[in-house]
């Protein structure tokens, strides 16, 4: 008898023990999820022009500055900074504004090593609109400003990228949809002049049109893209990869070889074949590893239902990681900025951990982050936001993410009606979500849905 409740107290002992141990990772696992938000202002939120994910960027850090840039609800360009580690926003309501009833004509902000604040707004097939601080850390632009004055008369999706060496990439589309060409230039701080590097890098041939995503690692320049026939996103298909060690000037395949430039279809490499009709969305992200390997984040269907996935670069070959993280099948087709259940994704690396941030219906729009340990490959979710932020597309400071591993989330409730629709609801604030800590795996706490 004695034995027998000995037994019993034993195994009772470790099921309270198992319990607290159980208890004590995912107290630990939720722990790790520090976060804060700083309200920035009222923003436009008739439509995602505030948040859409190819802005690139809409938040930037530079020395004890962060610096954010919108349309507030009357389509006035708005520039804002901050201290780091304080919640209180210096704004200033410049002259300038957009067409903001056309999602396409984001915002995108860089700060260049001088400290002087670079902006360029208001693009769909329209001239280059482009000016800068009057000083180093002001807020205050200057008169609009030329590049170079070439192939800047149809200008769309222009981007900022801060090199290593100190120099700012300026990158577009010049042309339509379908028959554009990717334009290239570089701004020497020395000189404060823009120079051309490429005037037609990719070349669709006056037939397509490449939707590319860039990112800047310490090797170099890593170009991603799609290939899309027309108009109509349906046509998406083929995501491409290049890279250039020497601040965009040549550039080369993954495995070293020379490409003739400008790149066109029949010489691009492949990194994985996605034909036509497969739902494959255009400009969503890129990251790179500490030891230089690229990694794509996009989604297109999978026995009809749209799934993140990751191309990456590993062990001289492409690869690729699938998740399951939706449901319900969607089509995506036609023209113009789409109503989609799931945004594009943001990829982020940090070692072994892949994260990718992103939002879903049915996650109710709360914004997310998944992360994964990238031996494992097992997903965890996590909602960051309690609350929904409608056709928010992710934006982070990718300065801050790379000196210190810091995640902030620019971050706005907005809606959009399919094809330049407006929809009518109140302005929005516009906020920035701080990580304290990023997640890391934990198979005891593991949740995928």
């Amino acid at each position: 008898m004695n034995t027998i409740l000995n037994g019993q107290l034993n195994i009772n002992s470790f099921l309270v023990r198992a319990c607290l141990l159980m208890m004590l990772f995912s107290g630990l696992a939720n722990a790790q999820l520090k976060i804060n938000e700083s309200e920035v202002g009222l923003g436009w939120s008739n439509n995602s022009v505030n948040t859409v994910v190819f802005r690139n960027s809409a938040l930037t850090t530079f020395k004890k500055f962060q610096y954010t840039a919108y349309y507030n609800p009357d389509g006035k360009m708005v520039l804002a900074r901050r201290k780091l580690k304080t919640n209180k926003w210096e704004k200033v309501i410049t002259p300038y504004s957009g067409n903001v009833k056309d999602a396409h004509n984001d915002i995108s902000i860089a700060v260049d090593a001088k400290g002087y604040l670079h902006v360029s707004w208001d693009h769909h097939d329209t001239r280059l609109r482009y000016a800068k601080s009057k000083a180093p850390f002001s807020l205050e632009l200057g008169e609009e400003l030329p590049m170079t004055g070439q192939d800047e008369i149809k200008v769309t999706y222009p981007e900022f990228h801060n090199l290593p060496d100190g120099k700012l990439l300026f990158c577009y589309r010049s042309g339509a949809s379908g028959r554009g060409n990717m334009i290239m230039k570089s701004y020497d701080v020395k000189t404060e002049k823009w120079t051309s590097l490429q005037n037609n890098l990719i070349d669709g041939e006056n037939q397509r049109s490449a939707y590319w995503q860039i990112c800047v690692g310490k090797k170099g320049i890593y170009l991603s893209w799609v290939w899309r026939e027309s108009w109509d996103v349906s046509t998406n298909n083929t995501i491409c990869y290049a890279f250039s060690a020497d601040g965009g000037q040549s550039w080369q395949k993954s495995a070293g070889e020379k490409y003739s430039l400008p790149i066109t279809k029949a010489t691009a490499e492949t990194a994985w074949n996605v034909p036509q009709n497969s739902s494959l969305i255009n400009q969503t992200s890129m990251t790179v590893d500490e030891a230089g390997n690229p990694y794509i984040a996009t989604y297109w269907a999978t026995n009809g239902v749209p799934q993140y996935k990751v191309v990456y670069w590993s062990n001289k070959k492409w690869n690729l990681i699938d998740t399951n993280f939706h449901s319900n099948p969607f089509t995506l087709g036609g023209g113009g900025t789409k109503r989609i259940p799931i945004s594009r994704p943001k990829i982020l690396v940090d070692k072994s951990m892949l994260y990718l941030l992103f939002r879903d219906e049915e996650r109710d729009n709360k914004i997310t982050l998944a992360y994964a340990n990238l031996d494992k490959k097992q997903w965890e979710l996590k909602d960051v936001t309690s609350y929904s932020v409608g056709q928010w597309e992710p934006n982070f400071d990718v300065s801050l993410w790379k000196r210190k591993k810091q995640l902030h989330i620019f971050s706005q409730n907005v809606s959009q009606a399919d094809g330049e629709g407006l929809a009518k609801v109140d302005p929005q604030p516009v906020r920035v979500v701080e990580f304290k800590k990023c997640l890391k795996y934990n198979s005891l706490n593991r949740k995928t849905h």
